[in-house]
């Protein structure tokens, strides 16, 4: 089952200072969704951005706004991001109890749902959950800072993942974040992800519009 590609650049690498010029810059290359990474400090040991911020700037942009909430307990604000914004939430199945509960508590709420799971969650966390799930996160580095680099045993578990979903016929989304860039986007899409997260190999790189066509080139040079 062939999915669409995507790539949803990180604004955790953006100038946050002007975000909002950020977001123009990304539409006017061409993309279509942008990732924000919301961290609590407590999940992980970074703090980033909040239900306001996102409420502000959805005014202001028509991206497809990927949320993945890097947050302890995050069912408590699965309703904020959603009235501030969110197209997707995705939340850490280390994050919740109830995981099931949590899933249907998103759908309940009209937007798309992801599981993530960081690079030493097994894939069995999940597999019952896939038949209500949107999206699958797969984290290619321990979550909490840009800039690191990918772990390369992340390889097999995006294969196990295709894998699994071929078998119970599902066109779940395979979303990887963490490391990747021009190098290596054409391996992973091989193996089965389809939707890419990339922030300091993006935003380190303008103009955008150019960035964005290298990213496109190498999936192409992939194919042939």
């Amino acid at each position: 089952m062939k999915k669409r590609i995507i790539l949803s650049p990180s604004l955790l690498s953006a100038n946050f200072g002007r975000l909002e010029e950020e977001l123009f810059a990304l539409e006017e290359a061409g993309l279509k969704w942008v990732h924000w990474d919301v961290m609590d400090g407590i999940f992980v040991p970074n703090i980033t951005f909040g239900p306001p911020v996102i409420r502000q700037l959805r005014k202001k942009s028509k991206l497809f706004f990927d949320v993945h909430l890097m947050i302890d307990k995050p069912e408590r604000f699965f309703e904020v991001f959603t009235d501030a914004g969110a197209d997707l939430i995705c939340f850490h199945a280390e994050a919740s109890l109830h995981l099931e509960r949590a899933v249907q508590k998103v759908k309940d709420l009209g937007v798309k749902v992801g599981v993530a799971l960081n690079p030493a969650t097994p894939l069995c966390k999940i597999k019952y959950l896939l038949p209500d799930l949107d999206m699958v996160l797969l984290m290619s580095v321990n979550p909490g800072f840009g800039g690191q680099k990918f772990i390369p045993f992340t390889k097999e578990k995006i294969k196990e993942l295709r894998q699994l979903l071929e078998e119970k016929q599902l066109s779940v989304d395979i979303q990887i974040d963490g490391g990747v860039s021009p190098q290596n986007i054409g391996e992973l899409a091989s193996l089965g992800a389809n939707i890419f997260v990339s922030g300091s190999a993006f935003f380190n790189f303008p103009p955008y519009g150019q960035r964005y066509e290298t990213f496109l080139k190498a999936l192409k040079d992939k194919d042939s």
